[in-house]
């Protein structure tokens, strides 16, 4: 199901294939639950741009590596720290590296069960696994506790049918693979976080070939004071670095946005141009521009660069607002209004496989060119079949068109 309302072109899922959905995301798509969409970022009061980065590169700041170190020091223990310290010994060597070097995949597994010298026994005992995104009252408790106490939300607006729908019904299939001795997992899975038992963070996860995708993350209000919030991000960019998924996306960047600065304080991060699909890096100078105007891109010239600025001062939309504000119903196509990073009309038609997209109807699958009334619709007809398809082939692309399977509903 497609459909273009809002500052956003929505299509809805049955079934996501991990490699596809990398490639939405390369292309500025976003998830939730089973709704796909695609923020329109020039109209959008708050433009909404993909970000990541690349674990490889990733240097964690001080306060990223007091986080790790205290909670790792809670979790031992004094006693253990000592005992530990008397039984395993370091060399000078090794000590020297220690206080010289984070070495982020050591120093994020340290406090686990499963890696601390026994005896004596550590403080606590701090276990994290990676799990199916199946619902479970478990889960579920520790999802009201995040929202109602953490994010103050009214507990009339938290369900579990909202916790099934938004974090437990993803369309992404989950699968194993094999790389260099190295399983790696694909899907949607819940990396939870337990101590002494109880179930205090999770850590809800869309594991792609090429990235781990943060969809939410959730603590218990009990470990706030532990900065769960920080731990969860340097733990997922140390998976993604582990398991050779290589790239951390953290969801949306929103620069207006005050609860979204702390992205940018994992570095170094990379903005997805919403024209190009280059990935420019997320430095200073890029910084100054987003501080200037709400929309940027590389292909900018210095008279729309202005016009967006102008445009962001004078801007009073609230997200509310502009998000609420819908398409009219009589409007031209999507790959005729000013939404960037669609393809064009005369693209659609001569790169495009529009006459080839697959389309199920009933059990069996179908190329678009054998539907009746094909050949006499229009692609600047919204209305009819033709444009239909054409504006979602705009919105994914030459490549990802040729291996969609549309279906109505």
């Amino acid at each position: 199901m497609i459909q273009a309302v809002s500052y956003s072109y929505y299509a809805r899922t049955q079934t996501l294939q991990p490699e596809f959905y990398q490639g939405l995301l390369d292309r500025g798509w976003r998830r939730s639950g089973t709704l796909l969409y695609k923020p329109d970022l020039r109209k959008s009061c708050c433009p909404q741009y993909t970000i990541r980065l690349d674990s490889h590169q990733f240097r964690a700041t001080k306060d990223q590596r007091q986080v790790v170190n205290r909670f790792n020091k809670y979790v031992l223990g004094d006693t253990y720290t000592k005992e530990a310290a008397r039984l395993y010994p370091k060399s000078r060597e090794q000590a020297k590296k220690r206080n010289t070097d984070f070495d982020l995949e050591e120093r994020i597994h340290e406090g686990e069960k499963e890696k601390v010298k026994t005896p004596p026994e550590p403080a606590h005992a701090f276990t994290v696994t990676l799990e199916t995104d199946k619902f479970t009252e478990e889960k579920y408790t520790l999802f009201e506790n995040y929202q109602r106490i953490v994010h103050h939300e009214p507990p009339d607006r938290i369900s579990k049918g909202g916790f099934k729908n938004f974090l437990c019904s993803s369309p992404l299939p989950r699968s194993t693979t094999t790389i260099d001795g190295k399983i790696k997992h694909l899907g949607s899975y819940h990396q939870c976080y337990r101590l002494d038992g109880k179930l205090i963070a999770i850590g809800v996860l869309d594991l792609l070939p090429k990235c781990v995708s943060a969809v939410y993350f959730m603590y218990h209000e009990s470990v706030h004071s532990h900065g769960f919030g920080k731990l969860g991000a340097v733990r997922e960019i140390a998976l993604a670095k582990e398991e050779s998924y290589q790239y951390w996306y953290a969801g949306f960047y929103i620069h207006t946005c005050v609860k979204m600065r702390y992205k940018g304080d994992y570095s170094p991060q990379y903005i997805l141009d919403p024209e190009t699909y280059n990935w420019i890096l997320f430095d200073e100078h890029l910084r100054g521009k987003f501080d200037e105007r709400k929309y940027v891109s590389e292909t900018q010239t210095a008279s729309e660069s202005s016009e967006s600025s102008t445009q962001n001062s004078d801007s009073n939309n609230t997200p509310d607002e502009d998000s609420s504000a819908l398409y009219d119903a009589d409007s031209k196509p999507i790959f005729e209004t000013s939404m960037p990073g669609l393809l064009s009309k005369s693209d659609i038609l001569t790169k495009s496989p529009l006459d080839h997209v697959k389309i199920r109807i009933s059990q069996s699958v179908h190329e678009t060119h054998e539907l009746v009334s094909w050949e006499s619709d229009s692609v600047g007809n919204v209305d009819s079949l033709k444009g239909i398809i054409a504006e979602l082939v705009s919105a994914v692309g030459v490549k990802l068109a040729g291996e969609m399977v549309v279906y109505f509903r």
